[in-house]
């Protein structure tokens, strides 16, 4: 039995999970070459929900060549750049329209919370088409006055051109399915480019809804292409001679596979990855504030985000009452399957990752850590797992250096006057970090220490369409979000006229 069984689902959402879904190449829903399917699951409970196309290295190449055909030759290529924000605008009041149909498809294909998908997840998603359907009539170049010092008495009119990159692959990971699509879809689309999307196996269907909605919206055959699959149909993108770019948002151990496999035509690369990132409590924080946000630092998603405040840094001063008082506040979440409108913690996406977060709060308690609370599976079925606080760690525990991507939070002491930034800094990755403190001078000293691409003072979790998202370290290359997004999907061409 799955959630669409408990719980009250939209006609539209059981018509979308009745039938196998199937690719978008070239504007059209086709099969697999290879004629194969797989099943996706409720982490709820662990039953299929429907059935997906196995795309695979042929279908990547039918793709590709469909998204080249428009690029080079469709009505894509011809278009004003004022068509095309009228078309990516669009998207973003579809999205609107139908937010509690994504909603409840994200909860049942990934476990979150579909109260939380539909007002986060699928309105974000709705800003950042609006936000970037804007800039397709603002990407320009300039003109450049030059010297040509080497040609006396030549005059010169110089100007530089601001151009699409070409065919995009975008890989896509399983944590923040529909919004993760966007973030990259909507840059790639505003400055010209056409797409190969390949979104998780795990979660693929809020994907393909979305494909649904790029053809209501009215963009031509070939602009958005969408191949389900596994990791081998990541690598075909990834490799592909005529994929002009690959943007991939995932594990950092994969996103070296993708460097690598990009490499035969030296395509352009961004890559947004892990990150174990430290949340910095001095005790002068406004407690009220800084325990619930705290809390929201490591329990949001899931757990199941790349940002997730999971090391925890608490002034000396007040670790045990800081500490304490999370863990309460962690062991009254409300836990239960995405589509119970009271559920504040859902399940994981699968076995995989539910072993996966268990075998580390295993490995942490058997090396010497305390659970303040959690620490065990929740419930008899499906991929729960309870909030855990894990303290008594030591910096070497793999609690504490390796991302776990579950509701756990590994809690270490500070003093300030010995300073946070060290150890904070004593990671492989970079994503970001909070700090909470009620001197604001402070606040700003301990930012500019910390080596995390976002820092959030008195607050965590604070995204914002305008503001560029991406890491230091082995989080990542590149910027998403903002201006910075499309200096990932644009390229500069130098003009030089002899007059």
């Amino acid at each position: 039995m799955t959630a669409v069984d408990e719980f009250p689902v939209l006609t539209t959402v059981r018509d979308f999970l009745s039938g196998p879904k199937k690719l978008l190449i070239g504007g059209e829903w086709v099969d697999a070459a290879s004629g194969r399917t797989f099943a996706t699951h409720d982490p709820a409970t662990g039953e299929r929900l429907t059935e997906v196309a196995h795309g695979q290295a042929e279908d990547v190449d039918r793709a590709v060549a469909a998204a080249r055909r428009a690029f080079e030759d469709g009505p894509w290529a011809r278009m004003k750049p004022n068509e095309r924000e009228r078309l990516i605008w669009r998207v973003g009041d579809v999205l609107s329209e139908r937010a509690a149909e994504f909603g409840q498809l994200e909860a049942l294909d990934n476990g979150k919370s579909a109260a939380i998908a539909q007002a986060v997840d699928t309105g974000w998603a709705a800003d950042v088409f609006r936000y970037y359907a804007g800039w397709a009539t603002k990407i320009h170049g300039s003109t450049v006055n030059v010297s040509m010092p080497f040609v006396p008495g030549g005059e010169f009119h110089a100007y530089t051109l601001r151009e699409p990159v070409g065919v995009c692959g975008q890989i896509i990971p399983w944590n923040f399915p529909l919004l993760m699509a966007t973030w990259k879809l909507a840059p790639a689309l505003a400055a010209g480019n056409t797409v190969v999307l390949k979104p998780a196996e795990q979660t693929p269907l809020t994907a393909l809804l979305l494909g649904e909605v790029f053809q209501e919206a009215g963009f031509p055959p070939g602009v958005v292409n969408i191949i389900t699959g596994y990791g081998d149909a990541g690598a075909a993108i990834a490799a592909h001679d005529d994929v002009d770019k690959v943007a991939f948002t995932g594990s950092t151990e994969v996103g070296k596979k993708i460097v690598a496999a990009a490499q035969g035509n030296l395509k352009k690369v961004s890559l947004e990855l892990g990150g174990k990132s430290p949340n910095v409590v001095f005790a002068d924080a406004d407690f009220e504030t800084a325990v619930p946000g705290s809390l929201n630092a490591w329990l949001f998603n899931h757990g199941q985000c790349c940002v997730a405040g999971t090391r925890l840094f608490v002034e000396d001063a007040i670790f045990d009452e800081f500490t304490a008082a999370v863990a309460e506040a962690a062991s009254q979440v409300k836990i239960g399957p995405g589509l119970d409108p009271a559920t504040q913690l859902g399940p994981l996406v699968s076995q995989e990752q539910f072993d996966r977060v268990t075998g580390y709060v295993e490995a942490g308690l058997s090396a010497g850590a305390r659970a303040l609370t959690g620490g065990k599976r929740w419930g008899e079925s499906g991929f729960f797992v309870e909030p855990t606080v894990l303290v008594d760690v030591q910096p070497e525990f793999s609690v504490v250096r390796e991302e776990i991507f579950g509701p756990v939070v590994a809690a270490l002491p500070f003093n300030a006057e010995q300073g946070v930034a060290p150890a904070a800094n004593d990671s492989v990755y970079g994503l970001a970090a909070g700090v909470w403190t009620r001197d604001i001078s402070k606040a700003h000293r301990v930012a500019k220490q910390l080596k995390a691409g976002s820092v959030w003072i008195n607050q965590y979790n604070g995204f914002d369409t305008a503001l560029p998202f991406g890491g230091y370290k082995q989080s990542g290359w590149g910027r998403e979000l903002g201006a910075d997004a499309i200096d990932l999907y644009t390229q500069t061409k130098a003009v030089n006229v002899a007059l």
